[in-house]
């Protein structure tokens, strides 16, 4: 059914800043900001949503997006999940690119993490002004390493589902111990 992402959106405290920093510091195009009429009803949702939703375009046509919305509180982290696990992924041609790019970042004062070398692609980590985890990766994957690991995807997911069969009944020999 999904032929191509058309745009991941998330949120943002101010909708300038985050201008600012997409095309100023990362170097996308600024290409939308929607806004409904004062004090509207989403369509969809059917809550109260004076927001922005900006959008910037990335060099194959997709876009990343953010909302502004006004009068909300600010969005709370999710303690239960580590900061590394929830992020969004770009592409860079090439690891001098990703090495120029992380240079880019550390001289606008963001620190960036990396290359880290995934053996399917290296990495530099870092995150915007919101605290959303970005990361760049230039590809290292030979022509038939997706098919290797397609085919041994079915074998580790089973072997990660007797782990967790495995873990769940430790867990409950530890809870029955205790009580």
């Amino acid at each position: 059914m999904f032929q191509r992402l058309h745009h991941v959106a998330y949120r943002c405290k101010d909708a300038q800043r985050t201008v600012d920093f997409y095309t100023k510091v990362i170097g996308l195009e600024y290409s939308a900001g929607l806004m409904g009429p004062e004090g509207h009803t989403h369509w969809y949702y059917g809550d109260k949503a004076d927001s922005i939703h900006i959008f910037f375009k990335l060099g194959d046509g997709t876009f990343l997006a953010f909302f502004e919305i006004a009068g909300y509180e600010d969005e709370v982290p999710d303690t239960n999940t580590p900061l590394w696990v929830k992020h969004i992924s770009f592409e860079v041609p090439n690891l001098a690119f990703l090495e120029a790019a992380k240079k880019r970042l550390v001289e606008h004062g963001v620190d960036a993490r990396g290359p880290k070398d995934h053996h399917i692609c290296h990495s530099v980590y870092f995150e915007d002004p919101d605290g959303h985890r970005l990361e760049m990766a230039c590809r290292d994957d030979t022509p038939f390493m997706w098919e290797g690991l397609a085919k041994e995807a079915p074998k580790n997911l089973a072997e990660w589902n007797e782990r967790k069969r495995r873990w769940a009944a430790e867990a409950t020999k530890k809870e029955k111990v205790a009580a």
